[in-house]
């Protein structure tokens, strides 16, 4: 400490604390603000493939149920040593399509249904009470009324049995007719009445999705066109034609998409997302 300390030591101590009260809140802004990479893919690759990836990725999807289009779900059972390799978690859910609700003739119960099954899959892969659970929405556009029954049923009862519901869904605008268009997250969130939803956001689109790459820091959620947004699904394997013209040139040449640490000839291919957590659904052991 300088003389001119000595002399005025009370001056002295409060620059010393203004300072390090400056410190202090530029270090808790940079974390609030800090962005993690992640993927999911509906195939369980292999524990020395997740093991590969996990030098891109900080977290990873994570299906309770049978994923979109499979027979079977891969990745049961591989809860403990995906947390062993250090990954967080995003739990997810493939929810029913219109028709199946509309042919059960009770979308409501249905969701009940539903979320009792995630639920009961979610304690049984060891994940703790608290943790959310994004039910998967593949349908697109506004919601007619079994899709928001069925969504609405489904959050209350996740929410009852101690977890919390999200879902997956597009954060891209529909045309609906001319001069009217709607983003499927807005509208989910807008009929959500008094309930919590989290929201992970899928928007391939170019832009404002950045294509087939590996940012550090990652794109933040917020970037998607959903301001609400906990996570953004910003490329999928196969790319869709029609939303990555701009962006073509940074999938492969099978349209997929390959994390730098696993070539094309491994098969890996994997969707790319970012989180504002390195655990997205909260849902590694405490």
């Amino acid at each position: 400490m300088s003389a001119s300390c000595d002399i005025d030591i009370v001056k002295c101590f409060r620059t010393w604390f203004t300072l390090a009260l400056v410190v202090m809140t530029l270090a808790i802004g940079a974390r609030a603000q800090q962005t993690y990479l992640g993927m999911d893919r509906n195939d369980y690759p292999g524990d020395a493939a997740m093991a590969t990836l996990r030098k891109t990725f900080a977290f990873t999807g994570y299906w309770l149920n049978k994923p979109p289009g499979a027979n079977r779900n891969s990745w049961h059972g591989k809860r403990s040593r995906l947390e062993a390799m250090g990954y967080g978690f995003l739990l997810l859910f493939n929810g029913r399509e219109y028709a199946q609700l509309k042919a059960s003739g009770n979308a409501a119960r249905t969701g009940s249904n539903d979320a009792a099954v995630a639920v009961r899959a979610a304690q049984r892969e060891g994940f703790p009470k608290g943790a959310i659970i994004f039910l998967d929405q593949e349908q697109g556009g506004r919601m007619l009324p079994e899709q928001r029954a069925y969504i609405h049923a489904w959050i209350d009862d996740v929410a009852r049995a101690g977890y919390r519901g999200g879902v997956y869904c597009s954060g891209i605008s529909f045309p609906e007719s001319a001069g009217v268009s709607v983003v499927t997250a807005n509208d989910i969130r807008d009929h959500a009445g008094s309930r919590q939803i989290h929201f992970f956001i899928s928007n391939d689109q170019c832009p404002p999705a950045p294509g087939c790459v590996f940012p550090q820091p990652p794109p933040k959620p917020v970037s998607s066109g959903v301001f609400f947004a906990d996570a953004w699904q910003f490329a999928q394997s196969p790319r869709r034609p029609e939303m990555t013209a701009a962006c073509r040139q940074t999938y492969a040449q099978d349209n997929n998409c390959y994390p730098p640490s696993s070539a094309p000839a491994a098969g890996v291919y994997v969707d790319v997302d970012s989180a504002k957590s390195a655990d997205p659904s909260q849902a590694r052991g405490k």
